[in-house]
C-alpha cells in the first residue's frame, strides 16, 4: 500500500500520485464531527492520588487508579516528530506505601517502510510527518475516557494547531487469575483492568494508532496498529510482484513492510544506572536415569553495548540499581517481544533490539536529525563499545504487509508491538487477594 500523499505535508511520496489537501481535510473533517464533547464521563476519568510521581503540570498529568487498587502516574508531551511522549512513568500497586518509578521516558523512534520493488523506503517520524498528522477522536473512540487537547508542533495548519486528539480511557482485558481453592470449594479469581494512552496519527493513506496499555499487574503494553485505506494508486504492482485484490489477476497491491522502532529509557527506582542482563537456556538429553531433558540457565551481565536478537531461550530484563521487593530482591522489567518479520534489507532492521548508552541526541532509529554535522544517523551505528552507565533500549518489531481481498475497504487493523513485565517489582502477583497473602514462599495449607 502507497501511502497517500498531501500537498500539505512534506511533500508527495511519489511524483504525480499525491492526492490533494482537500482529501485530507475532509477526513480530518469527518472525525472531527461530534467531538466537541471532549470527555466521557467524569467517574471514567483519570482519578487523583495522594502522591504523584510524574513532575508536571495538571494538564499534561495522567493518573488513574484502576479498580483493583493500582494507580499509574505519568506525564505527556507531544514531539514535533516522534509524536506522543511518556515521561515519569510510576506504577503504584496496592500495599506499597509510594509509586514505583519504571520509565523516564517512552515514545516511537520511527516507522521504517520499503517497498517490495525497491521504488520508495519511508521513514514516516522523521521524513513525512507523522507528528502532524494527529487526528482528531470522536467520543465514540474513547469510551468512558477523556480526549485531551494536542498543541500539535509545527502544524500544517498553523490557525488551528490544536488537536482533540489524546484518550486516556481503562479497559478489561479478561482474566487477571483463576485458582481453585485448596478444598476445591472455592475459585479465586479476577478480571484485569487497564489503563489506556492512545493516539492515531495519519501518514497518507495509513492511520496510525500508537497504543500504550498500563496493566493492573505491572505490566506495559506497546502497540502500534495501522488501518486505513489500500492505495488504489498502487494496484499496478507491474514487476510481478503484490497480491491481486480485484476480480481476477487485477488490481495487484503493492507489498511493503512496516519496522517499528519503540525508544525506552528506564528509571527504576528514580535511577537511570539500570543494568542489563541477558538469560540463555541450553536443553540437552535426558541423563541416565532420569526421564525428560535437562535445562540450564545461565544469565550474561551485559556491561557494553549490544545489537540483540530474540532466539528460543533468550530473554532480558532491565534491573534497578537501587530498589528491592519486600522480599529483598532487586526489582527488574523483563522484556517481552512481541511477534516479528524481521526486515533483512537495512543494517538497522537486522536486530531485534539494541542497548545504548545514553546520548541526547540520539532519539530516532533511523534518519535521526538531533545530532552534529558526521553523526551516524542509525542506531546500529551507535553500538560501538560503550560502556553502559545509563542504557537505552530501543525495541524493533517488523510486520511484511502482503495485502489480501479483507484489507478493503476499510483495512483491518494489524498489530505490532511488545511489552515489559515486572520481575520481582512486589514480592507476590499485586492483585493477590488478602485471604492469600500469608503464602509468600510457602505452599501448605494453613492448619
Amino acid at each position: 500500500m502507497r501511502e497517500q500523499s498531501s500537498t500539505s505535508g512534506p511533500g508527495p511520496r511519489r511524483s504525480g500520485r499525491a492526492r490533494t489537501r482537500a482529501a485530507v481535510g475532509l477526513t480530518v473533517a469527518a472525525l472531527a464531527a461530534g467531538v466537541t464533547a471532549g470527555a466521557g464521563p467524569a467517574a471514567a476519568r483519570p482519578q487523583a492520588a495522594p502522591a504523584a510521581a510524574a513532575d508536571c503540570s495538571a494538564a499534561y498529568k495522567i493518573e488513574q487508579k484502576l479498580s483493583s487498587g493500582t494507580t499509574w502516574r505519568m506525564c505527556w508531551r507531544y514531539d514535533s516528530k516522534a509524536g506522543l511522549v511518556l515521561e515519569n512513568v510510576s506504577y503504584q500497586p496496592k500495599g506499597e506505601s509510594k509509586p514505583i518509578k519504571v520509565l523516564n521516558s517512552a515514545r516511537l523512534a520511527q516507522i521504517d517502510v520499503p517497498y517490495d520493488d525497491g521504488s520508495v523506503e519511508y521513514d514516516d517520524l522523521t521524513g513525512f510527518g507523522f507528528a502532524q498528522g494527529l487526528v482528531n477522536l470522536a467520543p465514540g473512540e474513547c469510551p468512558g475516557g477523556t480526549i485531551r487537547t494536542v498543541r500539535v508542533p509545527d502544524s500544517w495548519d498553523p490557525d488551528h494547531p490544536d488537536v482533540k486528539g489524546l484518550c486516556t480511557t481503562t479497559r478489561s482485558r479478561g482474566h487477571a487469575y483463576r485458582m481453585q481453592g485448596d478444598a476445591a470449594n472455592k475459585v479465586f479469581q479476577a478480571q484485569g483492568k487497564d489503563l489506556l494512552v492512545y493516539t492515531v496519527n495519519q501518514v497518507g493513506w495509513y492511520e496510525y494508532m500508537t497504543e500504550w496499555r498500563f496493566q493492573d499487574d505491572g505490566t506495559v503494553n506497546m502497540n502500534v496498529g495501522a488501518t486505513g485505506s489500500l492505495s488504489y494508486e498502487d494496484y499496478d504492482a507491474g514487476d510481478g510482484r503484490g497480491w491481486p485484490i480485484g476480480k481476477g489477476a487485477k488490481a495487484y497491491a503493492t507489498s511493503h513492510s512496516h519496522n517499528v522502532f519503540w525508544r525506552l529509557d528506564f528509571g527504576l527506582d528514580g535511577s537511570s544506572k539500570t543494568k542489563v542482563e541477558q538469560y540463555d537456556s541450553a536443553v540437552t538429553a535426558p541423563a541416565p536415569g532420569r526421564q525428560a531433558p535437562t535445562a540450564k540457565t545461565t544469565r550474561t551481565k551485559i556491561t557494553k553495548e549490544l545489537a540483540g536478537d530474540s532466539k528460543t531461550y533468550r530473554w532480558w530484563r532491565m534491573v534497578s540499581a537501587t530498589g528491592k521487593n519486600k522480599d529483598g530482591h532487586a526489582r527488574s522489567y523483563e522484556i517481552v517481544p512481541g511477534p516479528t518479520t524481521k526486515y533483512p534489507g537495512r543494517s538497522f532492521t537486522k536486530h531485534d533490539v539494541y542497548f545504548t548508552q545514553y546520548n541526547k541526541c540520539e532519539r530516532f532509529a533511523s534518519n535521526n536529525p538531533g545530532c552534529a554535522s558526521g553523526y551516524p544517523k542509525s542506531v546500529d551505528k551507535w553500538v560501538n563499545g560503550q560502556t553502559l552507565t545509563h542504557p537505552v533500549v530501543w525495541m524493533n518489531v517488523g510486520f511484511h504487509h502482503i495485502a489480501r481481498d479483507e484489507d478493503q475497504q476499510p483495512m483491518p487493523i494489524h498489530w505490532q508491538g511488545f511489552a515489559i513485565a515486572p520481575r520481582d517489582v512486589t514480592a507476590m502477583n499485586p492483585l493477590t487477594p488478602d485471604e492469600l497473602s500469608w503464602q509468600n514462599g510457602h505452599w501448605r495449607p494453613r492448619s
